[in-house]
């Protein structure tokens, strides 16, 4: 009897269709970050791809609190957290109670975060258009995303799944 080949793992997510939607913008996601991660390494400079929104927004518009950081990037209040500890601890930013809320932190760059700042912003350009490349090529993706997003906005995966379910 012959023997029968094992399955190739690495077609699952593309064979998966419709099902795999959130297996494959994170492969994606991930792909990106990795991308950009080897670009800052080789230019000798200690950064993390998932800093940039904060990091940007402070650069940008100087010291933000928290929430109006996480608002702004539409993320939650916890990653924006997360991310505010990586980049204290890498000395870029710093942060003080809010005065109007002082449950909240108000985060700023550092000195060495503005230097640092300054000198990614070329590579931030090369991304950026590099990225409008990607999009062009790829036939406008992020339209795409848009109308994903407007249709998780009318209704949630949980919400759809749910309906199914009853």
């Amino acid at each position: 009897m012959a023997e029968l080949a094992p399955p190739d793992f690495r077609l699952y997510t593309s064979r998966s269709g419709p099902a795999a939607i959130g297996g494959r913008l994170r492969r994606l996601s991930e792909r990106i970050d990795r991308d950009a991660g080897k670009l800052y390494a080789e230019l000798g400079v200690r950064f993390e791809q998932r800093w940039f929104g904060v990091f940007n927004l402070l650069d940008l518009h100087g010291p933000l609190p928290v929430g109006e950081l996480a608002a702004a990037l539409g993320v939650s209040h916890v990653s924006v957290s997360q991310v505010r500890q990586a980049l204290a601890d890498a000395g870029l930013i710093t942060w003080e109670r809010d005065a109007r809320d002082g449950r909240s932190r108000v985060l700023r760059l550092t000195g060495e975060g503005a230097e640092l700042a300054a000198r990614l912003a070329p590579v931030w350009r090369a991304l950026a258009a590099a990225a409008v490349d990607l999009n062009a090529e790829a036939d406008d993706a992020l339209a795409g995303l848009e109308r994903l997003e407007t249709a998780l906005d009318r209704a949630s995966i949980l919400e759809r799944a749910k309906r199914l379910l009853e």
